[in-house]
């Protein structure tokens, strides 16, 4: 069970619905990117070519968002770790749900040239921009207001985002193709899910609009001076947690887009299944990270989050090894099984980073620091995952797919194991 904070339960069921509704919201529309990227974007934004080429292209233009959220993370960590949590919060909501309407509304290659695709690349740069800022408040918003003894628990919460995002963007996705013809989809009904996220953010807006500000960050506040320059200060007093953070989130970005966004892609194109019917396996297997996340959260809080961490980077290694045998099986059951321990596994070199990310730096440069952290492991762990794991693929087969997997892993095990969490 959670407990109550000071101000009581309702209080506390807000200030997890925001961080999970926040991070749900950002993720659907980071998600919704990552899906069009492999059905769409490649043949509507570039020019003729090869099949293969135009998702190369595509998955390109998904690495730009890894770019730009640590820049993201360092403009919204500085005024988060000044000015408070809950205005930069409500700001990259507000960022990454305007960029992702926008890209609903683009003219395409055919009608706009070389036009559609750069501001198709300045948009996802404002994604990423927002996503930058918002993981690190959303997972301080519920940690920095935990009992001591149920911080995993709370920092679950924005994990969970992750999955209702997924299922939220996968599930319109999959509707669509079932009501519309596949020229209809191409045509229009991909904007749909782009330009529905403006309703998403509404929500989510109306639910942060109503938060206070964190009992850490108002004590941090009262104790010293606000840090001028916290990334400063996060580079130059606390260089281990940051480089030992960065490189314990990698492996988590490169489990989940592989098997979501180059799964994608490469089901529905090497592997010869329908979009529809590769959509439905991975909602079908969705559910595992979900139930991934809850375990982890629990678990971490009975023992602790690195625990748990060095645990799920172990068995995320071997998962690597049978990634070829499953997904090259041709069956799509078998697929389905491999996808579901992939993201079960997930949810453990996942959850706890909501409450591990965040404890180890103190209060008063938390959220840049943990921002910094888990964005540079993005880039790292999964701004060119799809990109490499299809390169690997059109080479190799799925074997090397399954060797890098497996790499991350182990990189993301060495960086834990120096790694102790520091108190506020």
């Amino acid at each position: 069970m959670l407990k109550k904070t000071e101000a009581g339960g309702a209080s506390t069921r807000r200030i997890l619905g925001a961080s999970l509704i926040g991070t749900a919201v950002e993720f659907y529309d980071f998600y919704i990117y990552a899906t069009a990227a492999s059905l769409v974007f490649g043949p509507m934004f570039f020019p003729a070519a090869s099949p293969a080429s135009q998702l190369l292209s595509s998955y390109a233009t998904f690495a730009i968002a890894f770019i730009a959220r640590p820049l993201g993370a360092s403009v919204f960590g500085h005024f988060g770790d000044r000015i408070g949590r809950k205005s930069t919060l409500v700001a990259s909501l507000m960022l990454m749900g305007v960029s992702t309407v926008a890209i609903g509304l683009l003219p395409s290659y055919a009608v706009a040239g070389w036009t559609a695709p750069a501001l198709l690349c300045v948009l996802r740069f404002g994604q990423g921009f927002g996503l930058g800022g918002e993981w690190g408040g959303a997972a301080l918003l519920a940690v920095e207001n935990a009992p001591s003894t149920h911080k995993a628990r709370y920092g679950m919460f924005p994990q969970l985002g992750a999955p209702v995002g997924f299922i939220a963007a996968n599930g319109l996705f999959l509707l669509l193709g079932l009501l519309l013809t596949p020229d209809q989809f191409k045509a229009w009904g991909w904007r749909l899910p782009f330009l529905a996220s403006s309703l998403l953010v509404g929500v989510g807006l109306w639910v942060r609009l109503k938060l206070t500000e964190t009992p850490d960050f108002a004590k941090a506040q009262s104790e010293a001076e606000p840090p001028k320059v916290p990334l400063l200060e996060v580079l130059t007093r606390y260089p281990l947690q940051t480089i030992g953070g960065t490189f314990a989130a990698v492996a988590c970005f490169a489990n989940f887009y592989i098997a979501t966004a180059f799964a994608l892609g490469y089901g529905s194109t090497a592997l010869g299944y329908s979009r529809q019917a590769f959509l439905g396996v991975q909602l079908g297997a969705i559910g595992f990270m979900a139930g991934g996340i809850v375990l982890s959260g629990y678990w971490s809080d009975a023992t602790s989050p690195r625990r748990v961490l060095m645990w799920g980077c172990v068995l995320t290694a071997l998962a690597g090894l049978i990634l070829a045998p499953m997904m090259g099986s041709g069956s799509l059951l078998l697929v389905w099984a491999f996808l579901s321990l992939m993201l079960l596994l997930m949810g453990f070199i996942y959850g706890p980073l909501g409450a591990f990310l965040p404890g180890l730096f103190p209060a008063r440069v938390r959220y840049t620091g943990a921002s910094m952290a888990f964005n540079i492991g993005g880039i790292i762990g999964g701004g060119l995952t799809p990109l490499i794991a299809a390169t690997l693929a059109a080479k190799g087969g799925l074997v090397p797919v399954g060797v890098y997997l497996s790499v991350t892993a182990l990189i993301s095990l060495l960086a834990l194991w120096p790694l102790r969490p520091k108190s506020a």
